[in-house]
């Protein structure tokens, strides 16, 4: 008799959930799995199938009132048999209670919106090698350099509750550079870049203007061989697709950002790039 289960996952999980999203095209960053394992231990599932892992999902919780739902993967031999599903339950009854977000891919938009959920906004990635271009007026720093309070508070203005343990991985994790833009000591901006299976991902993007937007674009991409990136843009912020586009970046790969209530109150109009589909 067949037997399946779901369970937390295994360090050896968390890569494996890697490379099936890595199949999916979704290029996850390298190295992604250890700044989500931090965000939150527990929030990541497996579907097991006689002791195989064949599907999953990410249910991480956020402070009191906020989570997101990511890697939400059934591998292709076992799709159409329920098991994506009932791994779906597991993790939104993880969540229950709280308001939920994810980024879904556009085949999957109507099922989300069937179990509650609703489109704020549309990411679009673009990619490619940015043209180069005057950033003279605008400060870049290394993140490290900066008390993290204070990258944490400013990162707060982009996410609906504190996420530190998420945030000092993501920015601090080796083969990643994270940069700040500085104006008169007060932070103005903040990009991180890391390596991918092709293009090297960059987000957040986080901005007071187009020009330290496009700066750290492009002081990313400077530390990135073949300086090859791609960023996920929302469109919920105008002024961030022309970045991308006056960049030279090509758009492709799209999700929507989705959420079951009402969407919180975010800083739309410095943010450039989403920092990861997988957790928001």
């Amino acid at each position: 008799m067949t037997r399946f289960e779901i369970t937390g996952a295994s360090a050896a999980d968390m890569k494996t959930l890697c490379d099936w999203a890595d199949e999916e095209g979704w290029n996850p960053g390298r190295g992604d799995r250890f700044a989500f394992a931090v965000a939150d231990p527990d929030g990541f599932l497996v579907g097991r199938l006689d002791g195989k892992p064949v599907a999953c999902i990410s249910a991480i919780r956020y402070g009191g009132g906020f989570g997101f739902i990511g890697f939400y993967i059934a591998r292709p031999e076992v799709r159409g048999q329920g098991y994506g599903i009932r791994l779906w339950r597991a993790g939104m009854e993880r969540l229950d209670g709280r308001l939920i977000g994810l980024d879904g891919v556009v085949e999957q938009q109507d099922n989300y919106r069937k179990s509650g959920f609703r489109s704020a906004w549309t990411n679009m990635r673009w990619t490619g090698v940015p043209r180069p271009g005057d950033d003279a007026g605008v400060e870049l720093v290394d993140a490290s350099s900066l008390p993290f309070a204070r990258l944490a508070a400013y990162d707060r203005r982009f996410f609906p509750e504190p996420r530190d343990a998420f945030l000092s991985a993501w920015t601090g994790l080796p083969g990643r550079t994270a940069l700040a833009a500085v104006r008169d000591g007060e932070i103005e901006g903040l990009g991180v870049v890391r390596p991918g299976s092709s293009a090297a991902r960059i987000g957040p993007v986080y901005a007071a203007s187009p020009e330290v937007a496009a700066a750290l674009v492009r002081g990313l991409a400077g530390h990135v061989p073949g300086g090859e990136v791609a960023v996920d843009v929302p469109d919920v912020n105008p002024a961030a697709a022309a970045v991308a586009a006056g960049l030279g970046l090509t758009p492709g790969f799209e999700t929507a950002r989705m959420y079951t209530g009402p969407a919180p109150e975010l800083d739309r109009s410095a943010l450039y790039g989403v920092t990861s589909l997988e957790l928001g």
